[in-house]
């Protein structure tokens, strides 16, 4: 086995292994844990969340980087697939190179809020509640709105993954308005899920 398909293979399942705990734990928190810490009193808040926040966002933000840098790494490992170099000079994207590129920048904005946006201000939350020091609510606010833009954009996010890799010439020239429909029906399905997830019932 080459030393390029062995990176090529580790790049990928960790590309991957990473992308599930992350997501993953995104899907937890907006879809699950939002509803949950609302029925949190204070003596339950001060005993559950700083056990459970700081491990659920350990997984979170690291799974987050691994992600983050192992699908560049993916992308400069196989470069030439997709940029085209043109016979009367210059050079191109070609159609998998597109959704590759549209993906790696919404996990791009992903990774961003995870590391810059809602970790410091949860970091700030937790050490409150742990310490009976009430954070600003606006910080929570905030992490709260980066959380949920993020699960806006993982729904075409794990699109772009599927197209650029099974069936990139689907869209042809016509690639920008299949991508504006994904967009809009990757947020459309976000917003649903988001919406719907607080009538769970807890009956069992």
């Amino acid at each position: 086995m080459s030393g390029h398909l062995l990176s090529d293979i580790v790049l990928r399942w960790i590309h991957y292994l990473a992308g599930v705990v992350w997501i993953g734990h995104l899907y937890f928190f907006n879809l699950v844990n939002i509803h949950v810490a609302k029925a949190y009193d204070a003596p339950s808040k001060k005993r559950i969340l700083p056990e459970l926040m700081p491990r659920a966002l350990f997984w979170f933000r690291w799974g987050a980087m691994f992600t983050f840098l192992s699908g560049w790494l993916l992308i400069l490992l196989h470069w030439n697939r997709f940029v085209v170099a043109y016979p009367e000079g210059g050079h191109g994207v070609t159609i998998a190179g597109l959704w590759i590129f549209l993906g790696a920048l919404l996990g791009s904005i992903m990774w961003f809020n995870v590391w810059f946006v809602i970790w410091p201000r949860q970091r700030q939350i937790i050490r409150g509640v742990r310490n009976d020091q009430p954070a600003d609510p606006k910080l929570g606010a905030v992490a709260v709105k980066a959380s949920k833009l993020n699960t806006f954009l993982s729904v075409p996010l794990l699109f772009t993954m599927a197209a650029a890799t099974h069936f990139p010439q689907t869209f042809g020239t016509r690639w920008i308005v299949s991508a504006v429909i994904l967009l809009g029906l990757g947020f459309l399905i976000a917003w649903y899920a988001i919406k719907e997830s607080g009538k769970v019932k807890t009956e069992v």
